[in-house]
């Protein structure tokens, strides 16, 4: 399913703002992740985009939970001040900054190499790393800017992990999604711009479907190795991710930011994937922003088109060892 071709980012951010007041009075997740015991001493875990919005919420909770925290971010300047932050929020001297940009394969190898090198286990992997608003560009590696770093580098940074975190199991993926993800559609000429959107929503949109399907496929192909991987949806999110959209569109947001979730009421359902008890175990799902079991979009739950988009992932990727069934 498509947005109408007529439907422009006004449009959507009205579309938003009415979703937004209608969901207000429930915008605190049901689950409370004080009320969580979960400890994560000895554990590793890594968040990409973690230097702000959604990714520095999570990384903080599991940093207070005593995990080896590991910040993947591009930005050294912004990682390192995220990094500051949450050593001294939590006492945890155990955070760490990494660069990784989810854009380029280069550098997604480079980071995976590094912690295979430096790391002796992974015990959850956070794939938070988004953007939104780009013009249509292709990166020096032929792939398409927001494909490559929304749903491509983070399917090859995951494969890259996978022996360390089956390793470490029982050990869980969370991949960050969206309900947008409903209206978005699967070629896999996306990914390398042969396919070209109409804007840059319409490929956001895409993307988040690409991330469903993937953990679909993943979870399928990691059965029985005490690896889950699980997909979610943190709801509508005031966060930095609208920067790259024009003045107008970026005061429309602006207005509707009293009526949606902040950053850190938007971290917590990737926080109930991460360390819930209630979690544990359950793989292949779709959870929404309240933290609940959802059904995703029927395109999400086409195993056939999973398979597909899998395949042509690994030939993009040059991936020639994953996980098969």
């Amino acid at each position: 399913m498509e947005l109408p071709s007529a439907c422009s980012h006004p449009c959507w951010f009205l579309l938003t703002l009415l979703l937004g007041l209608l969901l207000w009075a429930r915008r605190r997740c049901a689950w409370d992740p004080r009320k969580c015991p979960t400890d994560l001493t000895g554990k590793t875990v890594i968040v990409t985009g973690a230097n702000s919005g959604i990714g520095k919420h999570v990384a903080l909770e599991l940093a207070r939970r005593n995990a080896r925290t590991i910040l993947a971010c591009r930005s050294q300047e912004r990682g390192r001040a995220a990094v500051e932050e949450i050593r001294a929020a939590t006492g945890n001297p155990a955070v760490l900054l990494r660069l990784l940009d989810t854009s380029s394969l280069a550098s997604v190898r480079a980071f995976a190499q590094a912690v295979l090198r430096e790391e002796k286990r992974l015990d959850v992997l956070v794939n938070n790393a988004g953007l939104t608003g780009l013009p249509f560009t292709i990166t020096p590696e032929g792939l398409e800017q927001t494909f490559a770093t929304n749903y491509l580098g983070p399917f090859l940074l995951t494969n890259l992990l996978l022996d360390l975190l089956k390793a470490s199991a029982p050990a869980r993926i969370v991949n960050v999604s969206s309900f947008r993800h409903s209206a978005g559609t699967v070629d896999s000429r996306y990914l390398t711009g042969q396919e070209r959107l109409r804007s840059s929503d319409a490929a956001y949109n895409s993307t988040k479907l690409m991330n469903v399907l993937f953990t679909t496929e993943l979870a399928r192909r990691l059965q029985g190795t005490g690896v889950t991987a699980n997909a979610l949806s943190p709801g509508v999110v005031s966060t930095s991710i609208m920067r790259h959209f024009g003045w107008a569109v970026r005061a429309l947001f602006t207005l509707i930011r009293p009526f949606i979730k902040s950053a850190e009421q938007g971290a917590v359902s990737t926080i109930y994937c991460a360390v819930s008890e209630e979690a544990a175990g359950i793989t292949g799902k779709y959870f929404d922003s309240d933290c609940g079991l959802a059904l995703p979009s029927m395109a999400a739950r086409d195993a056939g088109l999973a398979r597909k988009l899998w395949e042509e992932s690994e030939r993009l990727t040059g991936l020639t060892n994953s996980p098969r069934h």
